[in-house]
């Protein structure tokens, strides 16, 4: 286990992770970053946990994660964007945590839509996006990100499709280490995000999607449509060419046909 002091001795960054909490076990820590946010905490104080005994996902699934072997965080964000561009900042997360690892050479890093990225082709990291609003306005936003660093079994269920860091490399890392270098990435890309750039964080997650122009299949619910992913809108939805024509998806699961 890594205390506050672990993590903020050397991280030097201007916003993200000057107030830190950290915790042995936490319920959730969206759960509580979001309690922060509606104190009135300021942007970039990050929450984090060593074991989460009621982990979320998208569409309210559950996150599981091994006690001391991953890195579970919530970052409170405060930016000055549209209400449509909100769902965005996901894209923000996941660029981050790409470049955390394509600096560790520990495999091919992919991010895939809405919010995953992957090594090798499997899940490695899962991104929780909870936005708060007052009419048009964004108050806050709270991002939650859960990066599979040094657990290598995992639940039959997703054994196939979830992978860590320790897995793909063959070797364990130091948390802390990691955890630092993604606060840096977050603070390194935040300006962007005040300086009404979060366009030029989309452009490169792009360069770091390979679905477009494939043939996918996109989950929701009971229902699987069929089509040609072409790429995002300017409010992240996915545009899919499908036989009916051309449509947008705000959510759901996608899974390249090979």
């Amino acid at each position: 286990m890594f205390t506050r002091d672990d993590i903020i001795v050397g991280l030097n960054t201007t916003v993200i992770g000057r107030k830190l909490f950290v915790f042995d076990s936490l319920d959730s820590t969206n759960t509580c970053a979001k309690t922060l946010a509606d104190a009135g905490l300021e942007e970039g104080t990050v929450v984090l946990a060593d074991y989460q005994t009621a982990g979320r996902g998208r569409q309210g699934r559950s996150w599981l994660s091994e006690p001391a072997m991953n890195i579970l965080l919530s970052i409170i964000l405060r930016p000055s964007i549209s209400k449509e561009q909100a769902s965005l900042l996901t894209f923000y997360a996941a660029v981050s945590v790409a470049r955390v690892l394509e600096c560790m050479n520990v495999g091919k890093v992919e991010c895939k839509w809405p919010n995953d990225v992957l090594l090798n082709g499997k899940k490695c990291c899962g991104i929780l996006l909870e936005n708060s609003f007052q009419q048009d306005r964004l108050i806050y936003s709270v991002v939650g990100i859960g990066l599979n660093v040094n657990q290598t079994q995992f639940d039959n269920g997703i054994s196939t499709r979830a992978t860590s860091v320790a897995r793909e490399s063959g070797s364990t890392f130091d948390r802390k280490d990691i955890i630092q270098i993604l606060l840096k990435e977050t603070d390194r890309l935040l300006p962007s995000l005040a300086d009404g750039r979060i366009n030029t964080i989309v452009d490169e997650w792009k360069d770091w999607c390979t679905m477009f122009g494939k043939s996918v299949t996109l989950t929701q619910g009971e229902e699987t449509i069929s089509g040609t992913a072409l790429g995002i809108e300017a409010d992240g939805r996915l545009v899919l060419s499908t036989l009916s024509g051309q449509s947008t998806y705000f959510a759901g699961d996608v899974t390249i046909v090979e």
